[in-house]
């Protein structure tokens, strides 16, 4: 596997986002992650998707941080500072939630956590709940699903992954920015693009939209009806915090909240005025949800 490093100045310059950086060995592989906060309060994991990275949290790690906990938001392998193999069919589903799983519990041996997963990083997080579910406390899911590709994708997301696949060009600020209802300004921009100094640092973000189970026969649709199955019994809290202007995962949240027995009988918020992305639309909104969450059901 050829692997690149994203050279360290390309984040000199992190608008709000002067956090501390770990680095951990996964599988060969240096993978990253912000970890905030008191080292001894309760552990929030904050798990990104595509094709964006650790810093897309900044705004939550301040409220989880601000109330007391520890914010660990991990750059999945591929992005942001982690290391990126180079092609795109080093890539899988079960790849990327074995890399996830060494580094939460096999380096940094997590316990009592609150996972907040969005986008790819529902559809990993959950899986690692469905492993290991004793080390977690809460679950939140923010704009994000468990897909086994026996219902139909949305049209918006057959959209983006046939630009993705037709990209010469993968711009990654832009379609971070189709997925806001908010405008970025030019540094927090630059900071999407960050970490891909040139094309060939690109194969992760290239290959995320041909993992999801979109159709029955994916070799990952089995694992995930499962992990379903395995979702719907346990008693773990589970909160849904989903924006009200995502056409891709909006859907989900209703079936999540009917579906999950730990998400009966809760006030589920809608974070208003927030696009795909609402943690650079509506972040501060986002983590005061969780810390309000966290608070409102201790650990048992």
């Amino acid at each position: 596997m050829d692997v690149l490093r994203t050279p360290d100045e390309r984040f000199a310059a992190l608008p709000d986002f002067d956090y501390p950086v770990g680095y951990a060995e996964v599988d060969g592989l240096r993978m990253a992650y912000v970890d905030a906060g008191p080292p001894d309060g309760e552990p929030v994991v904050l798990l990104h998707g595509e094709p964006t990275w650790s810093f897309l949290y900044r705004h939550v790690i301040a409220e989880l941080v601000g109330a007391g906990f520890r914010a660990i938001a991990p750059d999945l392998i591929g992005f942001g500072r982690s290391d990126k193999p180079a092609e795109v069919t080093d890539h899988t589903y079960a790849r990327h939630i074995a890399w996830t799983r060494q580094l939460l519990f096999g380096v940094l041996d997590l316990r009592g956590v609150t996972l907040v997963g969005q986008d790819w990083g529902g559809l990993i997080g959950l899986r690692l709940v469905t492993a290991e579910p004793e080390r977690f406390a809460r679950i939140v899911a923010a704009n994000t699903g468990l897909p086994t590709g026996d219902h139909g994708m949305p049209e918006e997301w057959w959209a983006f992954k046939n630009a993705v696949a037709k990209a010469e060009r993968l711009d990654i600020a832009r379609f971070v920015q189709s997925g806001c209802r908010t405008t970025l300004s030019d540094e927090v921009r630059a900071a999407y693009d960050a970490p891909f100094p040139g094309e060939e640092y690109k194969a992760g973000p290239r290959a995320m939209p041909g993992l999801v189970p979109a159709t029955p026969d994916n070799v990952e649709s089995e694992p995930n009806r499962q992990a379903w199955q395995r979702l719907t019994t346990l008693d773990i809290p589970w909160l849904c915090a989903f924006s009200d202007s995502d056409p891709i995962t909006g859907p989900m949240g209703p079936i999540l909240q009917r579906a999950m027995r730990g998400a009966a009988g809760r006030e589920h918020p809608v974070i208003t005025g927030a696009g795909h992305f609402l943690q650079e639309d509506a972040g501060s909104r986002l983590g005061q949800a969780v810390v309000e969450f966290a608070l409102a059901n201790p650990r048992r």
